[in-house]
């Protein structure tokens, strides 16, 4: 358990929040809410009530697949309505991620996911740490995870037909990919965290993994 003086100083919790109504708006793959909620003020009092949109797609799980004994990230690349709509390049190169379903543990989605769109066999998972993506507009929440592959044995594309998935997939030496990533080329939020992270905890995972 975190210490006290360890833990952030929020003045409020969630007694101090009260959700009045929550009505679906929209429901399809993904579900889009209207909440209706009051909440304490840091100046004393409760606020009026208040209305938001909440995109609702459940929690994800994004592994980065790492092989410490060639030095080499595996990414992958597909691409994106988002970044259709809004980036110079439709195609990301991300890291390995998927929906967790109802009744399934965090650690069996991301060795699932890591099969599906790569072709390899993940083992020593170490969470990294889990995030709200966007917590102004959505509850989803992202578990991270650094999982050691053998990246000699991808398979060159990946995916699912019946989910039109198109994956392409590729090692890099790890310099190379954090040579992007400070080049700030790399945009996919979930890749630029995960990756930030294996830069400063490098020599850790090596030890977690006994990796010279």
């Amino acid at each position: 358990m975190k210490s006290k003086e360890n833990s952030l100083p929020f003045q409020f919790n969630k007694n101090d929040v009260e959700v009045i109504k929550k009505q679906n708006l929209f429901s399809r793959f993904f579900n889009v809410s209207l909440v209706t909620f009051k909440h304490k003020l840091f100046e004393g009092g409760w606020s009026e009530p208040v209305q938001r949109e909440i995109f609702e797609r459940g929690d994800a799980v994004v592994v980065l697949p790492y092989d410490p004994i060639r030095d080499e990230i595996v990414l992958i690349e597909q691409v994106r309505i988002g970044a259709i709509l809004n980036a110079a390049n439709p195609w990301t190169f991300e890291l390995v991620g998927g929906m967790v379903e109802q009744d399934e543990s965090i650690e069996s989605v991301a060795i699932r996911e890591t099969q599906e769109e790569t072709g390899l066999e993940a083992s020593h998972l170490m969470p990294m740490q889990s995030y709200l993506s966007s917590c102004g507009g959505t509850s989803e929440r992202i578990f991270l995870y650094v999982a050691k592959v053998n990246a000699q044995a991808i398979k060159p594309v990946c995916g699912l037909d019946y989910e039109n998935e198109d994956i392409k997939v590729h090692a890099f030496p790890r310099t190379q990919v954090m040579a992007w990533l400070n080049q700030g080329q790399i945009e996919n939020a979930s890749a630029l965290i995960g990756l930030h992270w294996l830069q400063t905890n490098l020599e850790k995972v090596k030890q977690d993994w006994q990796i010279q």
